[in-house]
């Protein structure tokens, strides 16, 4: 299978940011043993912190790849855009948040993107995106 994990604003200072949200491990690093541990399947990580590149994205691999697991950040919370490229596309996503949205401010509570994803985890630290990616092995 061919996934690629979409990460959004902020996310790219994991391990650094808020650590007590959010751990001490770099998504670089978490990412290495990602695929370490599933080596027959072909799997890209990439992470922007403006909203066009992500849509890009989603239009560059939305037609091609198995699955999508997006993890938008801030961006999940706001873009309408990214709701509409989801919407766009053929290849199925798979919502990720690495802490628990419903346990933080009240205006991260609501996803524009969750109606277009096939799945969703909250909570699961850094493991939500391998859950994600079993999600996607099983069928």
């Amino acid at each position: 299978m061919e996934i690629i994990i979409i990460n959004g604003p902020n996310l790219n200072l994991l391990g650094r940011r808020e650590t007590s949200i959010y751990g001490s491990e770099s998504f670089e690093d978490y990412f290495e043993k990602l695929k370490a541990k599933y080596p027959e399947h072909k799997l890209e990580y990439f992470q922007s912190n403006h909203e066009g590149f992500i849509i890009d994205k989603l239009h560059e691999t939305g037609f091609s790849y198995d699955g999508i697991i997006l993890n938008a950040g801030a961006l999940t919370h706001t873009s309408i855009a990214i709701a509409d490229a989801l919407g766009a596309i053929e290849t199925p996503a798979i919502e990720v948040h690495i802490s628990d949205i419903y346990a933080r401010e009240t205006f991260r509570h609501h996803s524009y993107l969750t109606p277009k994803c096939i799945g969703f985890y909250t909570g699961l630290g850094l493991k939500g995106y391998e859950v994600a990616l079993q999600q996607f092995l099983k069928g």
